[in-house]
């Protein structure tokens, strides 16, 4: 019975530690954004510090291509190169951070001598292993963020930003990598639009029930 309770409480610690990881996100949205009457978007043009236009590296075009098919297939709207509804843009940063993790300790098992000194006769004495804490200790990593910015093109107003963080190999987030942070962003937007269509309905209902 001890065993069974002891392999249950190590799955349920695994689906706890599992359910915990992945790209942590944050969304923020204009009070007065109608994503409703928005079908079509285009990329700002990146420019340096003199104002010119530079070429995009690889993993900007995966970060660029990521965005807009989630765009297209989740909410139905699709690129274009003149008037658009919207314009994004995003931001990419890779810097070091560290996670904490922790080994269990146990204390040394086995066997212990004793004289009795009565029968005049050696007995031994088991002392099974114990547990004694955790070891913590810090493993160095690093952390990619990818911000994207969603401004309305007719007022220039920021309607949309998301930001997600996940740990990543190196300075280059790979394409994987770039997946799940793009899909953690779209991820806490639909819930959070989900969210406030249904309250908006409440209020709407609320309102015309008290007109009688």
């Amino acid at each position: 019975m001890k065993s069974r309770i002891i392999k249950f409480l190590g799955l349920a610690a695994v689906i706890l530690v599992l359910g915990g990881c992945g790209p942590s996100a944050h969304v923020e949205t204009s009070r007065n954004a109608n994503f409703d009457r928005y079908r079509s978007f285009a990329w700002a043009e990146k420019k340096d510090r003199r104002g010119r236009s530079g070429s995009s590296t690889m993993m900007e075009n995966q970060i660029r291509d990521a965005i807009s098919g989630r765009l297209e297939s989740r909410m139905g709207w699709r690129e274009v190169s003149r008037n658009p509804d919207v314009i994004l843009s995003y931001d990419v940063l890779v810097e070091r951070s560290s996670r904490v993790e922790s080994d269990s300790r146990y204390s040394w098992g086995g066997f212990r001598t004793f004289y009795n000194p009565y029968s005049r006769r050696f007995y031994n004495v088991y002392y099974p292993s114990r547990f004694m804490g955790y070891d913590n200790y810090e493993v160095p990593t690093k952390e990619g963020t990818i911000t994207v910015t969603m401004a309305d093109a007719r007022t220039d107003e920021t309607v949309m930003q998301g930001w997600a963080t996940d740990e990543v190999n190196s300075r280059r987030i790979s394409g994987r990598e770039i997946n799940r942070i793009v899909d953690a962003i779209f991820r806490k937007w639909e819930s959070g639009t989900k969210y406030d269509n249904r309250y908006d309905n409440r209020r709407r209902n609320t309102r015309s029930s008290d007109r009688y």
